[in-house]
């Protein structure tokens, strides 16, 4: 079986580039400074109000992948680090070669994939006037797609859904959070300000973070939650 873990990286808009119809609309519910301050911090939450800047895919099982990434300013020659290779490209030029990527494969694994990075590519797609090669939505409980945020939640019946960083901590994982090398923490919340500070590479190298993440918590799945063939819990 052919299994692909997948994850995407977004940043919004600038609010102030909207059109004035659109800024009135999307403000209409916010009463108070603070609420219009989280409106224009979550336009990278919406493919209608945000774009793509990284998709990264890894194989569970070979340990190798991508990390496609947008470097506005600079094309950079594609290289390679722990059996990732980054490439840079447009956000169609990504999101082409990510179709390209999984229509051979058998199961996607994600984490709130289903919530957020599925929707998004699709629209993101359509966006780019590109045709996608696999459905990335099929029933939820279908095999097909393995999204840990529905599993680890057992389809809701846990009601409080906790981050990837915080499962990551609780299985002593190596979480995307965590300090990197010179001791800054970078999460979701930054990458808009990377992007626009040209560190393109710190938001591929920080979805790549997420990749495996994403693997050891699908192994912890796999091995000691899901019931079924080849689970110690079923011997």
């Amino acid at each position: 079986m052919k299994r692909i873990i997948f994850d995407i990286e977004t940043v919004g808009v600038d609010f102030d580039s909207l059109d004035p119809s659109t800024q009135e609309y999307l403000l209409k519910w916010a009463e108070t400074e603070e609420e219009e301050d989280r409106v224009r911090e979550s336009l990278s939450f919406y493919p209608l109000t945000g774009e793509i800047v990284a998709i990264g895919m890894l194989n569970p099982d070979s340990n190798k992948g991508a990390v496609y990434f947008q470097t506005p300013e600079d094309m950079l020659l594609p290289f390679e680090e722990d059996g990732i290779r980054y490439e840079c490209g447009t956000e169609a030029e990504m999101l082409q070669k990510f179709w390209n990527a999984i229509k051979t494969c058998d199961q996607f694994i994600t984490f709130n994939g289903r919530g957020f990075d599925c929707p998004f590519i699709m629209i993101r797609s359509a966006v780019n006037k590109i045709k996608p090669t696999r459905d990335l939505m099929p029933n939820r409980y279908n095999s097909a797609h393995i999204d840990l945020l529905d599993q680890l939640t057992f389809y809701g019946a846990s009601k409080r859904r906790f981050s990837l960083d915080m499962w990551c901590k609780t299985f002593n994982i190596k979480s995307p959070k965590s300090a990197n090398e010179s001791g800054e923490v970078i999460t979701g919340y930054e990458v808009k300000d990377l992007f626009k500070s040209g560190r393109y590479v710190d938001i591929a190298r920080y979805c790549a973070g997420d990749l495996r993440a994403t693997k050891e918590l699908f192994l912890i799945w796999e091995n000691y939650i899901k019931v079924g063939t080849g689970n110690p819990k079923s011997n």
